[in-house]
Order: structure tokens, then sequence, then C-alpha cells
């Protein structure tokens, strides 16, 4: 295992436990970096790069990464501006996802933001659920603060509604109440500390958002292959919304060519289809692991 340099290597925080660790952890070995069992301790070194994780619990992250404890953390969006925590956000990472959301008993009074006035919302975003209700111009109503179990207060008689995190909405449906309005979009999030950091340290942040970036294109990218007519190349070139012109290569038969590149997979079976017609025939689409643009 790597001994790390203090100057140059990186302390990344992320969630100890909980719906974003699995996948940040996929990410992190998706771009390469190989670490030993994370669930049995809470400070990970990277057996191939300059990098250990922390592991602490998702609220804590916003202050370790400003406080410049962590140099980088994964953590929600919903955390960050919950915090409201001065670091730098490097970029969304597309997992994650989810909103805070304004929920309401299904056959109560509160039909629209206006009938919030006097009343009580229970929430573990008290910060981002007050913004709200002041932009809306609503100022009479008490935020109730609840560490967990949100959705239970309307029947519990501590509140008239919630605000809460939603991803599917089946827990809101299950405890009778009904979605009325967004409060904030989340995803997670990589940010960064805004102390002070050395060159190596930096450096070592842009290889990683680099690899990030050809992660995240190959995962939403496949590898076309197919045979056609050497005549339906200028067609077929047209109809590939590929990031280059793609690679041409000649057949053993006369007049057949092979044809490689690459295409987002939202728009595949639209452009195969298309491509058959214009004489493509064997399309193959391959998996691609990760690609740098």
């Amino acid at each position: 295992m790597r001994t790390l340099d203090s100057s140059t290597s990186l302390r990344i925080a992320i969630q100890k436990s909980g719906r974003l660790t699995d996948k940040t952890i996929s990410l992190l070995e998706g771009i390469g970096l190989k670490f030993d069992d994370y669930k049995r301790s809470l400070l990970v070194k990277c057996r191939n790069f300059d990098v250990e994780l922390l592991l602490i619990r998702d609220d804590d992250i916003p202050e370790y990464v400003e406080d410049g404890v962590c140099d980088l953390g994964f953590v929600g969006a919903n955390t960050v501006a919950e915090d409201q925590a001065d670091v730098k956000i490097l970029r969304g990472l597309d997992y994650g996802v989810c909103r805070l959301a304004l929920a309401v008993p299904k056959n109560g009074s509160i039909k629209t933001t206006g009938d919030f006035e006097g009343k009580k919302i229970a929430t573990s975003y008290p910060v981002l659920t007050r913004n709200y209700f002041e932009d809306k111009g609503v100022k009479n109503v008490s935020i109730v603060t609840l560490s967990g179990s949100v959705e239970i207060a309307p029947r519990l008689q501590i509140a008239d509604a919630i605000s809460d995190l939603v991803s599917t909405g089946g827990t809101l449906k299950a405890n009778g109440l009904v979605e009325l309005d967004k409060i904030f979009d989340s995803e997670t999030q990589l940010v960064q500390t805004n102390k002070p950091l050395s060159e190596g340290k930096q450096a070592l942040i842009d290889k990683m958002l680099q690899r990030i970036e050809g992660h995240k294109t190959a995962a939403e990218s496949r590898y076309i292959m197919m045979n056609a007519p050497e005549a339906a190349v200028p067609k077929i070139k047209d109809l590939l919304p590929s990031m280059k012109s793609p690679t041409v290569m000649p057949l053993a038969d006369d007049g057949m060519v092979a044809v490689h590149t690459v295409i987002p997979i939202d728009t595949f079976w639209e452009v195969m289809e298309k491509l058959k017609a214009a004489g493509a025939s064997d399309i193959v689409m391959l998996p691609i692991e990760s690609m740098i643009v």
C-alpha cells in the first residue's frame, strides 16, 4: 500500500452508510481507485492512488469539507444547501436524485401555499423549508424540526404538513400524504474545500475530475459496429450522432465496409432503425467501461 504524502494526498469524505455510499464507492472504483473493505473502517486508504476515504455521517460532510478536514466530499445537494456550507461545488453526479417536497394529508384542508398561514410543518430541513415560505410570502408558519420519521408527523398531530425528501413518492402515499409543491431538487455533488490546497492536491483533483467525466460519458454511450455498402457511408455518417467522424474499414467483400463509432445510448434504437433503412446490417452495440474525451 502507498504511503500517503500530506502535501499531495487527498482526504475525501463520503457517507458512512446510506443510499449514497455504495454508489459513491462504485463511482470511485469505476475511475480506477482500489480500496480494501470500506465497511470495516472509518478511514480507508486507496491502494493505488494518493487518496484516503473518511466515512462519516452525511450531515457532517459539508462541515468537514468547509473546515478543510477533508479536501473533497461526496454529499447530497440538499445537505450542502441546508447547511449553507462554504464549499466549492465541482459537479453534480446524477445519482442520489431526489427532491425536497411539501406534502399534506390527502383529504386535508390545505390545498394551496396560502393555506399554510398559521400551520405547523414538520421537517429535517428547516432552513430550506423556511426559505421556501419566505419566498412565497407566507410568514406565519411554525417549523417543527425532526431528525427522522417526518412522514408520520401529521398522523401524530405533531404538524399539519411535512417537508421531506421524496424519490418515488411511495412513502408519502403509504402515510396518506400527497405532494403539494417542490422545494428543492437534489442529487449527489462532489464538493471541494475553499481552504488553500497544494499544487499536488489540485493536480490530483483535476485528474479525478477528468476520470469522472470520462466514466459518466462512457455510462451514457455505446460503441456501435455495423457493416454497410460503401456507397451508403455518406448517408450513414449523416445519421450518426457521434462525437467525431466514425471509423470506416474495408471488408473482404468488394464494396462493403465496417463502420465503428460511439453514440449516446438514448438515441440508439431510433438511430438503429434509420441505419438499417440506409443499408446497414449486422449492427452490434457494446457497453463502454470508461473513456477520455
